[in-house]
């Protein structure tokens, strides 16, 4: 039994079935999406995001990505519509990013990578918490947004800015008022499929949301993300990157899309 998990040679993505048998189940993620595959579905209805501002509660680098979390003891930051039906609380954003520009989001389209991916992720409050919806096959939904690079993003900056203070693995600091519907694209079209957390323990209750539009990202800011570390303070550092899952089987899982 390996201790713990991350994405070293040691014990990167392909080894987490040793301890988590689910990473080889029937709806593991993340996929590759081929758009001309996905179905278009009428009866898929508009994103709907509301966030508030002052939700936002402190930023933590946990040794595998850096999170933002929000405050979700009331239904002040949702997401409803879409796939899903019912009320879904914001409980954090992270990414996931490569060590260099030609690679680092989780989902890819048409095999192609991203440098990185950002993950919104909400649970459904018909359970009474997070870690209880975190089991249920209907349990959470994540919105996925690509950076592709391009200009540089004023309001990715905000968070980045924030980075500093965060270098080392267990450092956390606060992040007020910031509105995560400021990271996302002008269009809302998405592609949906049923899958699962992209980290141990790669739970099956994901409804998956990928916006099909990403968000510009300048190669200035995608180093920012390589200057945090995987290490604690004291330890020899080692760069944060590549802490991203390759693409898993579909398995006859179908893949929707809410645009023509």
């Amino acid at each position: 039994m390996s201790h713990g998990w991350g994405y070293g040679p040691t014990n990167g993505p392909d080894k987490w079935e040793e301890d988590f048998p689910v990473a080889n189940g029937p709806r593991q993620s993340p996929i590759n999406i081929v758009p001309k595959e996905a179905q278009y579905d009428s009866t898929l209805k508009v994103l709907k995001l509301k966030y508030d501002p002052s939700n936002s509660n402190g930023i933590l680098n946990n040794g595998h990505s850096f999170q933002v979390d929000f405050v979700d003891d009331t239904d002040s930051s949702t997401l409803t519509g879409g796939p899903i039906s019912g009320t879904y609380r914001l409980k954090q954003f992270h990414f996931h990013w490569g060590a260099s520009d030609d690679r680092g989001s989780e989902h890819t389209v048409n095999g192609i990578n991203f440098p990185c991916e950002l993950h919104l992720v909400h649970w459904n409050t018909k359970y009474p918490s997070f870690g209880e919806a975190a089991s249920q096959p209907d349990g959470l939904a994540v919105v996925g947004v690509f950076l592709k690079i391009g200009a540089a993003n004023p309001r990715l900056q905000k968070v980045l800015d924030a980075l500093d203070a965060i270098k080392t693995k267990g450092k956390q600091t606060t992040f007020p008022n910031f509105d995560p519907k400021t990271l996302l694209p002008g269009s809302l079209h998405y592609w949906t499929y049923d899958g699962s957390l992209t980290t141990p323990p790669l739970l099956e209750s994901v409804t998956w949301i990928v916006l099909k539009e990403p968000i510009s990202v300048s190669p200035a800011q995608m180093a920012k993300f390589r200057s945090l570390l995987f290490t604690g303070e004291g330890e020899s550092p080692c760069c944060m990157a590549d802490n991203y899952r390759p693409p898993q089987p579909l398995k006859g899982r179908k893949v929707r899309a809410s645009f023509k």
